[in-house]
This record gives structure tokens, sequence and C-alpha cells, in this order.
């Protein structure tokens, strides 16, 4: 990746200028239009006409199995590959015409940590801060909003995979980044610190800043994402919010866990009709009810009816 430099502050004055307004709550900040992008020697493309809008202060979620074309995605948008076919804009210009400046704007965190391990946590966000001409987060600041305060000046080789995936969180955010790519972010956490790192992105985009979420965790994505699209095999199948998804391709139901003959059953009851439906007025009144609870489609139900996959 070409890292920025001195030079480059020249050009990361450039205006923001916009394409269009999406009505999704601000102008976007990427416009994907049919991306095509197949690597040399092969003779099938590994993306094929994919088209999105991520705006800003939005969270977009990219989901699908191994080898869909997630990370050859955002490989494109970051600036990894360039001999791409199609339309890969930000903020206003295409990836392939930013240079150096672009690397001031965006801020990336990849699911496989690439620290100076002989260093400290706090020298390695020295580092990466004296690669950018504008202001920076203080290191103390960043490594206390994930809980490595106390860690600051241990050696990161002596850090756990979870330490690491941290440092790598916040590392993509010493520059205050207006768009910002995650893959796998939660990857290798306990619960508390994939809260936690949950609660820094949803502030994030309160602010403004925009995030693409590449992850196989539909936990996380149904979380966090405003849109999420669907990927298999370099294509795109749908995109939408994940409420919506829920609602249009999964009914809510009502599960009642009831005793027959001291044997612990269940039954399902369409939630829309409950109210008429006698059956379930019957089993009330008929049997010992242990629970009873509502449920609705999970995002990964919805992944597998619309793509016929896994996440696998």
């Amino acid at each position: 990746m070409t890292m920025p430099d001195a030079q480059t502050a020249a050009d990361g004055a450039v205006a923001d200028t916009t394409d269009d307004d999406t009505g999704r709550g601000g102008p976007p900040a990427v416009v994907v239009e049919d991306l095509h992008f197949t690597y040399p020697g092969n003779d099938e493309p590994t993306l094929r006409g994919l088209d999105f809008t991520i705006t800003e202060g939005e969270v977009f979620g990219f989901l699908g199995p191994s080898g869909a074309g997630k990370s050859t995605a955002q490989k494109v948008l970051i600036g990894l590959l360039e001999d791409y076919d199609g339309r890969a804009s930000v903020f206003g210009r295409e990836v392939s015409e930013w240079g150096g400046a672009y690397y001031q704007r965006v801020g990336v965190s990849s699911e496989s940590p690439n620290q100076y391990l002989k260093l400290t946590g706090r020298e390695n966000l020295e580092l990466f801060a004296a690669l950018y001409d504008g202001e920076t987060r203080e290191p103390e600041d960043l490594l206390s909003m994930v809980g490595l305060l106390d860690a600051a000046d241990q050696r990161v080789e002596a850090y756990s995979k979870g330490m690491r995936m941290r440092l790598n969180f916040v590392r993509a955010l010493v520059h205050d980044p207006d768009l910002l790519f995650l893959d796998e972010p939660t990857s290798g956490l306990d619960p508390t610190n994939a809260r936690n790192v949950r609660d820094i992105v949803r502030d994030l985009q309160a602010n403004g800043t925009a995030v693409f979420l590449t992850t196989h965790d539909m936990t996380v994505a149904d979380d966090l994402c405003d849109e999420v699209a669907f990927i298999v095999d370099g294509e795109i199948s749908v995109v939408d919010a994940p409420a919506a998804l829920k609602k249009r391709h999964g009914a809510p139901l009502v599960e009642v866990e009831y005793r027959s003959d001291g044997v612990l059953e269940t039954a399902q009851f369409d939630l829309e009709t409950i109210g008429t439906d006698t059956a379930f007025d019957r089993l009330l009144a008929a049997t010992r009810v242990e629970r009873i609870h509502s449920s609705e489609a999970t995002l990964e139900d919805v992944f597998i009816a619309v793509t016929g996959r896994e996440l696998v």
C-alpha cells in the first residue's frame, strides 16, 4: 500500500465533492457501479458487476462466505488492486486517481494484525501517527478506548491475539479517518471487548464516519449495519437494511414450550395470526406451559434463504 508522506499535504486539501444524494442520511462517501475485477491469469472474474453506495455516517456490511469476493472488493476500494473495470469512487474521485492523499482520508483494520512486534503498543501508534500530515489522536487515548492503557509500554510480541486485534483496530483511528474499512473487527475478542469495539464503531458513525465492514458474523452485522449486501461468487444478490430483510424473508413466530405426559414439547405459531389461532388457545388451555417467547428470522436465516449458501 502507498503510505502518506509529506508531499501529499497539498493533495489532501482537495475539496469533498459528491456525486448525488442517496437520501439515506447524507452524501455518498463511496459509489460503486458495475465493478468488475479479474486476477491476472484467471479466466473468470472475481467481481461481477457490483453496485452499491455508502453514505457518510453509514455502516455498510459486506456479507458472504469465504471466496465470495469480499476481500477483493475491499482491496479495490483501499487501492491495493488497480486494474478494475467499472466505477469505484470515494469522496467523488476514482480510487485509481487518488494517489497518496487517499490514505489521509481512510483507515484500514484488517483481520490479520500487522504490527511491529519489537515495539510497544504506544510506539506502534506513535510510528503510524508520524505518517500523517494532519492532527492525530494521542496514543494513550486510543489505548484507553480498548482497555490497553496498562499494556501501553509492553512489547507487542507479548500481547495476546485479542490485544493485537484491539491495537490493530485503534491504529486505524489514529488520524480520524472519514472512511473506515473493517475486516472482521471482533474476531478473536471476548464478548466484553467485542461489545466495546461495536460501541466505538457506533460513536464513529454518529460523528459522520462511513464504515465498510466485511464479516462472517451475522450478529455483528445485524447489530451494527444500516445496510448489508449479500455477495456470493462475486455477485451481489441483495442490498437492504437488516430489519427489512428479516421482515421480508422470515415470518415472526411465537414458540411455546409445554409439558405433555411429562415430556417437554415445542410448538410454533405465526405471530401475525396468533390472536385468531384456535390451536394456540387450545394448547394454552389444555397443557402446562413452561415458556412462551417470540422470535424472528435471523440475518443468517435470510442469507441462506436468499443465496442458497451458508457462511462457511
